[in-house]
């Protein structure tokens, strides 16, 4: 059975926060509020807890489209080649925000991702997500979980989500109702940007 916590977005409470950190750093999955929809994530550096969502989700861990929600624009030099200042522009001015950016990975990756030559980065803005990733001292995992009712694409209230995650995952983490619009994904992988899927994230920016 999993924990249910709330946690409010404008002012997290830190020991709730922590109580997240503790559930990643022991292999834990959590479901936590973004600003788009919510997602599952856990600890990056943790392969058994990366390996438990790609069965969740009937991948395989190595060629799972899993986005890296990391805490600010300093976390990119691990995992991502240099990049132009074009590029980190672009960046800048979007993040955080309900982007997710596809760029070069580098040789930094988690080992099930080596051989991967792009990783999706997500700065989500909201305070909940970041300040876990702040307190975890890594970037999470991260997939939207998605609705098999085929009206609604993605569950928003929190209480339908534990009850239908109850037995899959540690924490549920209350944080108000989601949104039902999943991220705009972005390839900056190449010369020119390049829209994946237009999601929340308007395209005026670019």
């Amino acid at each position: 059975m999993a924990d249910f916590i709330r946690i409010y977005e404008e002012n997290p409470n830190e020991r709730e926060i922590d109580k997240a950190v503790k559930v990643l750093k022991q292999g834990g999955l959590i479901i936590y509020p973004t600003d788009t929809v919510y997602g599952l994530g856990c600890d990056i550096t943790n392969i058994k807890a990366l390996e438990r969502v790609a069965r969740i989700k009937g991948v395989k861990l190595e060629k799972a489209n899993f986005s890296f929600v990391c805490h600010d624009l300093s976390d990119l030099s691990d995992y991502v080649k240099q990049i132009d200042t074009s590029t980190f522009k672009i960046l800048k001015r979007a993040l955080p925000g309900p982007y997710t950016f596809v760029l070069p990975g580098s040789k930094n990756l988690p080992n099930p991702f080596k051989k991967r030559k792009t990783v999706g980065i997500r700065v989500p803005n909201n305070n909940i997500a970041l300040e876990i990733v702040k307190r975890l001292g890594n970037p999470i995992i991260s997939t939207s979980i998605r609705d098999e009712d085929e009206v609604l694409e993605y569950t928003t209230d929190p209480e339908l989500i534990l009850e239908k995650w109850d037995n899959l995952v540690d924490l549920v983490i209350d944080g108000g109702y989601g949104d039902n619009e999943a991220s705009t994904v972005i390839d900056l992988s190449e010369d020119a940007p390049i829209v994946i899927r237009e999601g929340k994230g308007g395209l005026e920016i670019f």
